[in-house]
């Protein structure tokens, strides 16, 4: 998954029309080769870009449980090429690439089943942890 700035600019794929739906927590995103992909706030949360989920280097993913109910508090343009989506546990590190979102979307059955699978693995949850 790319992370390296430089090298999401050569995107072959660009949005024509991103629609944040704040009360259903999913972000929408139409792309100019007809392509139209509907993200829920949790996987763009759990699958986010940043070195804090990715790690520094490949094998170093981090599984983010308890984000069943995360939601999206606005998004940020990040030159021409991507976006910063804040999140509302106050995740922000994370710059969406127009390439990593079309492939996101593209892939996103196969990166849900594998992230709940991990998840599964690992004895974790969707849910947030209870408040005593």
């Amino acid at each position: 998954m790319p992370t390296d700035k430089h090298e999401d600019v050569s995107t072959q794929y660009w949005p024509v029309e991103i629609r944040l739906r704040k009360a259903e927590k999913v972000l929408e995103v139409d792309f100019d080769d007809g392509s139209k992909f509907r993200y829920p706030a949790e996987l763009l949360r759990v699958e986010s870009p940043s070195a804090e989920v990715m790690g520094h280097g490949p094998g170093q993913k981090t599984i983010v449980p308890g984000r069943r109910h995360v939601g999206i508090l606005e998004l940020e343009p990040v030159g021409n090429y991507a976006i910063r989506i804040k999140f509302d546990d106050l995740h922000d590190t994370g710059i969406f690439s127009w390439r990593y979102l079309y492939e996101l979307g593209r892939d996103q059955e196969k990166i849900w089943a594998e992230y709940l699978m991990a998840l599964a693995e690992k004895g974790l949850s969707r849910e947030p942890p209870r408040r005593h």
